[in-house]
């Protein structure tokens, strides 16, 4: 079991950075795949980026390609998701994910599906003005 604890959520401007952080306990963090979604009122939740277990290899959704950027730290079991360049359109609950890898042989895989994570964070809410 994985436990997924969410902070650096708040409230700023357009333009405004802001790092989310997801600190992970119960599993060994170096055997995880993970990932951020969002989810904002009345839709569904989407892929944000996501991190391979080896931190070799990420991936992002096109509407943040450019502006977010994914990071782990296996000493802090811990995975970030810096936000730069912020848009009213990022406003929505940013949730952590975990994927277990078991298998060595697919350390630099990637996942972008919601159904492909076990482990869910509560989430922390971003809010940006305008």
């Amino acid at each position: 079991q994985v436990q997924l604890v969410e902070s650096g959520g708040g409230l700023v401007q357009a333009g405004d950075s802001l790092r989310l952080s997801c600190a992970a306990s119960g599993r060994t963090f170096s055997s995880v795949a993970m990932g951020w979604f969002r989810q904002s009122p009345g839709k569904e939740r989407e892929f944000v980026a996501a991190i391979s277990r080896s931190g070799g290899s990420t991936y992002y959704a096109d509407s943040v390609k450019g502006r977010f950027t994914i990071s782990r730290d296996n000493a802090k079991n811990t995975v970030y998701l810096q936000l730069n360049s912020l848009k009213p359109e990022d406003t929505a609950v940013y949730s952590c994910a975990a994927r277990e890898v078991a298998t060595y042989s697919v350390r630099h895989v990637v996942y972008t599906g919601r159904s492909d994570y076990e482990h869910w964070g509560q989430g922390t809410q971003v809010t940006v003005s305008s």
